[in-house]
């Protein structure tokens, strides 16, 4: 499974992971709802479970992935500022480059 985070993502992903209350925890990219052959994604604060699969970053960020839901592997991780501020994430191996 493979998993990409921007540098921008990056900053604010490692601010929180940072935080002595994370100290245990990993970053977790889930599914929130899905349609069809596409998906909307969430992030959270996590510990690995069992049909986790931990990827290493190139950004030196652990990410947790479900092992059991192909529509996390491939998956972008950005932090926009404009036109809001905020996480996007997408999946452009799976065709989908942002919400509807």
């Amino acid at each position: 499974m493979k998993c990409k985070i921007t540098r921008n993502a990056a900053k604010k992903i490692l601010q929180e992971l940072n935080k002595e209350e994370n100290k245990e925890l990993k970053l977790r990219v889930l599914v929130t709802h899905k349609h069809g052959d596409h998906a909307h994604y969430g992030l959270d604060l996590d510990k690995h479970g069992d049909n986790d699969e931990i990827i290493m970053t190139d950004k030196e960020i652990e990410v947790l992935l479900d092992r059991n839901e192909p529509l996390l592997d491939g998956v972008k991780i950005d932090y926009l500022y404009l036109p809001q501020e905020g996480f996007v994430i997408t999946n452009p191996s799976k065709g989908n480059h942002g919400d509807h």
